[in-house]
């Protein structure tokens, strides 16, 4: 027996579940002591390994016992490996046998609390002052652990779902897997459920009954005025730039600024200063809605919520009532000096004073939204000073803190914001308010106007006036949806063309960016090497930005030109070939198409990188006709033929692979043999000293191209003629010998160059020519690769011809250039120990079925 065995015996867990977290527990340290560096390695297990992963399994209930001011009950000795262990063993029994209590963590870390205290004091061999005997866990005996800690709490759940009636019952009527586990974010959940739990506690009530715990945490209370509560802050902008904007207009000056200039339109920039009062009533009725929606959950959750609502109101009132006063003030002083005097300044500083004081928290929130990371350390910690000083905006929460956008996000974020609103506010300034200026001053100056409608609204002026500015004003509330729809519709356009989201659309673009896919999936895909003291964070993220940059945008040559004999190359064919397998597998490609999409391996002596045919298509016929066309050495035509990488490497390959075919088909140790590996040597001899376009006619490079094919065309038939071959080798032979050399030579001159039979006693070829085997099937698809390359004219844009193959390859394509994070070593990557099904997916497979239902293993998988 082991550590685990002890601990199920001590605790009451059941047999299979000590049995399975004892592998879950072997499997994360051994994957733990292979991600140690090599040198660090040894086959003993390392301390430090231990109690790291006893530190990460109980994060979050170290975590839970700082948020509740609770001393964690793990008492660990220094370089104590079999203490760490059986700490983070007992997690795992617990874990293991929780079933749907996983839903419900920090439940969990409550059961987790008391039990890790009962094994310290076992393992200190505390003594139980009732009975005088060695402490012993409260709950323990054979499957003690389910049936009296987890069966009665998988009771309250299980009523509270079925009181649900499958969600249709009001929100407060039940509760949820939150809403039980917020119940373990309180402070007096101690006293409340005790250790062991007594299913008489409140806790354990369950619905219809009454006292039974409810809701603790938000409670959706279902109303109209949620639509101003929710978005309360777009609200309040809407409403004091609507008040402010109409007090600017209706001086009538051309542009908003002149309204406020000079001492002239002081009594406008006094009018202005109402918008506070108006901010000042919104903040109390938004205190009332938090009132009248949360009145419920604040006598649930304690009488602070409830102190802080009232203080809210009150604070928000005493504002309404001080800005009033001020700003009566300030017209009374005017009325009295008869005019804008000093007294008047002063009371209007006074008010500006105040508003500044009203100001305080807005610009503290502003800042905190652009420094993320000081509210994140705010909220994470646990100081009571912090908490008294939050206490005011928030509740706590123990889920949740700490998760604000970054910097540069927020900064993104208020500049999209900015943008919108102001020229929203632009256009509502010049198109909607400042137009009704002149017809409602009109309209006022309207007298003796008798108007056909119900005696109740009168014979006043106002009520047309509100007639006039009601459509206007409910236009104006509701187009900023218009004009998020556009600004957000642009910013998404914006971030998908400069990271370049979707770009691999069709196989033309695919055509475009092939040749970088090895080195993105080498650099996003592939592992790197990574140091376990590695302290260069800020030069690894340069780097890493800059190399993103030249695989998206081809900045370094090394990014563009991929050569056959490195590794990445090989790596990226050896998936690619196997996604392209997969395709014929599904029936989505044909076997013409599988040949025309793979990458072939190494073969024949080849010099570049062998791309797929698809890309390859038309190139040979384009080069063709360059050499036909340029005039001049041979680095300007090579170089011309160069600026296509595709085109480049299609001439290498084709002549690489002409060369080891003509050698192959004929016997060695003949004179046919030497005479072809003589021509060769000439050609690469003259394309060294880059004379080749002097030395022969490019002219005649088409009639070479059509005698080849003639001859590969005799090879890929069924019913191979050695005479029909040897024929074509002898014309290929005459064409190169006779026509394409620039300068006649002589039968002697050949002989003696040897490239002509010494001793002719019969026709060249004959009886020297011996094909492989129809088994040799790779020379055949490569005969065939040859023929497909010198022959296709078309851009091969339909392949593959299914719509499923092509959105794959295209989704593939493009999730190579996206911005992920560099992947590890697999011997670094942690452990996928445990599977645990979300609800009826099938998670045990035999062998059999591991090994040939590969199909549904894929789909398992993709699922996970």
């Amino acid at each position: 027996q082991d550590l685990m065995d002890w601990l199920g015996a001590f605790f009451g867990f059941q047999r299979d579940n000590v049995r399975n977290q004892r592998e879950h527990l072997v499997l994360l340290l051994a994957n733990a002591q292979m991600r140690l560096s090599s040198a660090d390695f040894s086959d003993t297990l390392e301390p430090r390994i231990a109690r790291s992963l006893r530190r990460k399994l109980l994060r979050n209930y170290t975590s839970w016992c700082g948020f509740l001011g609770r001393r964690p009950n793990v008492y660990v000795p220094d370089a104590d490996p079999r203490a760490d262990l059986l700490f983070a063993g007992l997690h795992l029994l617990v874990w293991g046998e929780a079933a749907n209590l996983r839903f419900v963590p920090e439940c969990i870390c409550y059961i987790y609390h008391h039990m890790a205290l009962e094994l310290h004091r076992i393992l200190e061999g505390y003594i139980d002052t009732t009975t005088g005997q060695p402490a012993n866990p409260a709950v323990h005996g054979e499957n003690a652990f389910l049936a009296r800690v987890v069966t009665p709490i998988y009771g309250v759940i299980r009523s509270e779902v079925e009181s649900s009636r499958n969600g249709t019952a009001p929100h407060a009527a039940w509760r949820n897997y939150d809403d039980i586990n917020e119940y373990f974010w309180r402070r007096d959940v101690f006293d409340r459920l005790g250790w062991p739990m007594e299913q008489s506690r409140q806790f354990f009530r369950t619905p219809p009954e009454h006292g039974r715990v409810r809701k603790t945490g938000f409670v959706e209370v279902r109303s109209f005025w949620n639509i101003y509560r929710s978005f309360d802050r777009l609200w309040v902008m809407l409403v004091l730039y609507l008040q402010a904007a109409a007090i600017v207009a209706w001086d009538g000056e051309t542009w908003p600024w002149q309204n406020l200039r000079g001492n002239q339109h002081r009594e406008a920039q006094v009018r202005v200063l109402t918008v506070f009062i108006t901010w000042a009533a919104l903040r109390f009725l938004q205190s009332l809605l938090d009132i009248g929606t949360q009145l419920r959950r604040a006598f649930r959750d304690g009488r602070m919520l409830a102190v802080r609502m009232v203080l809210k109101a009150i604070v928000a009132a005493a504002w309404v009532v001080a800005f009033a006063v001020l700003y009566k003030g300030i017209w009374s002083q005017r009325d009295s000096d008869r005019g804008w005097s000093r007294g008047t300044d002063s009371r209007i500083m006074k008010f500006l004073y105040a508003a500044a004081a009203f100001l305080i928290p807005e610009v503290l929130a502003t800042v905190l939204f652009i420094i993320p990371w000081v509210r994140n350390a705010l909220e994470k910690t646990n100081w009571k000073i912090c908490y008294a000083l939050t206490w005011w905006f928030q509740s706590r929460s123990f889920v949740g803190r700490g998760l604000r956008e970054g910097t540069f996000d927020n900064v993104k974020y208020s500049i999209f914001w900015v943008l919108l609103l102001a020229v929203k506010f632009a256009f509502s300034y010049f198109l909607q308010i400042r137009p009704l200026v002149k017809p409602t001053k009109e309209i006022y100056r309207l007298s003796k106007v008798t108007y056909a409608w119900h005696e109740f609204f009168g014979q006043s002026n106002r009520f047309a006036v509100f007639i006039l500015w009601l459509p206007v004003v409910l236009i104006y509330l509701m187009d900023i949806q218009i004009w998020y729809a556009i600004f957000s519709s642009m910013a998404g356009a914006f971030v998908g063309l400069f990271a370049h989201l979707g770009e691999i659309r069709d196989m033309k673009q695919l055509r475009l960016r092939f040749q970088f896919f090895a080195s993105a999936m080498s650099f996003n895909i592939m592992p790197e090497e990574q140091h376990v003291n590695e302290r260069t964070f800020l030069p690894n993220r340069l780097r890493n930005f800059w190399q993103r940059l030249q695989l998206r945008y081809g900045f370094s040559r090394s990014f563009r030109k991929i050569e056959s004999n490195q590794v990445e190359a090989r790596r990226f064919a050896l998936i690619w070939n196997e996604i392209i397998t997969k395709f014929r597998e599904e029936d989505i490609v044909s076997d013409l198409e599988v040949e025309l999409l793979e990458l072939p391996p190494e073969l024949w002596n080849v010099r570049v990188i062998r791309w797929p045919c698809f890309l390859l298509c038309n190139e040979l016929s384009l080069a063709l006709g360059q050499a036909k066309e340029v005039q001049g050495p041979d680095r300007r035509l090579w170089t011309k033929i160069c600026k296509n990488d595709y085109r480049r490497c299609a001439v290498i390959e084709v002549y690489d692979s002409t060369k080891y075919m003509l050698l192959e088909i004929i016997k060695e140790r003949t004179e046919e043999h030497g005479i072809v590996t003589q021509l060769f040597r000439e050609f690469d001899e003259s394309m060294n000293l880059d004379k080749f376009t002097v030395e022969y006619k490019m002219s005649v490079l088409q009639n070479v191209h059509a005698k080849l094919v003639a001859l590969l065309s005799l090879l890929l038939k069924p019913n191979k003629d050695i005479t029909k071959i040897v024929n074509a080798l002898q014309t290929l032979y005459d064409v190169v010998i006779r026509d394409f050399q620039a300068e006649k030579r002589s039968m002697e001159q050949l002989r003696n160059e040897g490239l002509a039979q010494s001793r002719p006693t019969s026709l060249l070829f004959v009886d020297t020519v011996v094909l492989p085997d129809e088994e040799n099937a790779t020379f055949y698809k490569q005969v065939r690769r040859m023929h497909t390359i010198l022959t296709s004219r078309d851009s091969m844009v339909n392949v593959p011809k299914n719509l499923e193959a092509r959105r794959r390859i295209a989704f593939f394509s493009n999730s190579l250039f996206m911005n992920i994070p560099r992947a590890t070593q697999v011997e670094k990557m942690m452990a996928f120990s445990v599977l645990t099904p979300y609800y009826n997916e099938e998670v045990l497979y035999n062998k059999d079925q591991l090994y040939k239902e590969r199909m549904k293993m894929g789909y398992q998988y993709y699922t996970i």
